[in-house]
């Protein structure tokens, strides 16, 4: 678990983070949406103990972070603009964080190098923005580490490899997805939707006629049973996408999303 407590982080005249308190526990996706400016990649650098912050703590497992090397060892940071060897290679990297990190995995590290089109041999500084950001991504999620922070992870991959990267995660995600499903049904009546509102645990709900579309947390068996039993007009389970997990916790705890995106 990380904990924040009263955190505080100026540069000169600018209060980059002021008075931040949060609990990140684990096996969670914890997010920041902010503004360009607003203090996301200062506080992420204070939480992997790459700054030191001016008041406040941050602990991770119960012990500081800045200034441990055996603590700083359970987090990966992928930044904004990932530092690689001025005339180093993939392979250097990996030789590198092998050092740092115990678990990291050169085996899974080459693997995905090979799937992603980037040459363990070539040096980093001849890679386009994009292929550094993939390096870096890879990098990250070979450490092995207990907890993994990433800056604006998708920015300067084009449209497919931002899906291929997804995808990355998202493998290391499915104990999340199990837990959220999409229902759609079509419904008897107004009785038959207020029965399904009071005995699942209900997300989100969207109408777009008599087509209901549901987001609801819980096993697929339970999901499935209770629709059996509710036995609507029509009903299917389909598969949710990570931004879609992601829109529906956030609109949960009181962000607007469609106001931002419509």
């Amino acid at each position: 678990m990380i904990e924040v407590t009263d955190l505080q982080k100026s540069f000169e005249e600018i209060k980059a983070i002021d008075h931040i308190t949060a609990r990140i526990e684990e096996g969670h996706v914890f997010g920041l949406v902010g503004t360009n400016g607003a203090g996301k990649s200062t506080f992420l650098r204070l939480l992997c103990g790459v700054l030191r912050a001016d008041a406040g703590q941050v602990l991770v497992d119960g012990e500081p972070v800045y200034n441990r090397p055996a603590v700083k060892g359970k987090l990966f940071y992928i930044s904004d603009d990932m530092f690689f060897f001025k005339t180093g290679t993939p392979r250097d990297m990996a030789k590198l964080y092998a050092t740092y990190y115990p678990a990291f995995d050169r085996e899974r590290f080459a693997r995905l190098l090979g799937r992603f089109g980037l040459d363990m041999g070539r040096k980093v500084n001849t890679f386009s923005k994009g292929m550094k950001k993939q390096l870096a991504v890879i990098c990250g999620i070979c450490a092995g580490t207990k907890y993994l922070l990433c800056d604006e992870t998708f920015d300067g991959l084009d449209p497919v490899m931002r899906q291929a990267v997804k995808a990355l995660f998202a493998r290391d995600l499915d104990d999340m997805k199990l837990s959220l499903h999409k229902v759609q049904c079509v419904v008897k009546n107004q009785a038959a939707l207020e029965h399904m509102k009071k005995n699942l645990e209900v997300v989100t709900v969207d109408q777009r006629g008599m087509l209901y579309t549901f987001t609801v947390r819980g096993t697929r068996e339970q999901v499935v049973e209770y629709m059996e039993l509710l036995n609507p007009v029509f009903y299917e389970l389909l598969p949710l996408s990570l931004e879609e997990i992601f829109i529906s916790e956030t609109e949960v705890n009181g962000y607007d999303i469609k106001s931002l995106i419509l």
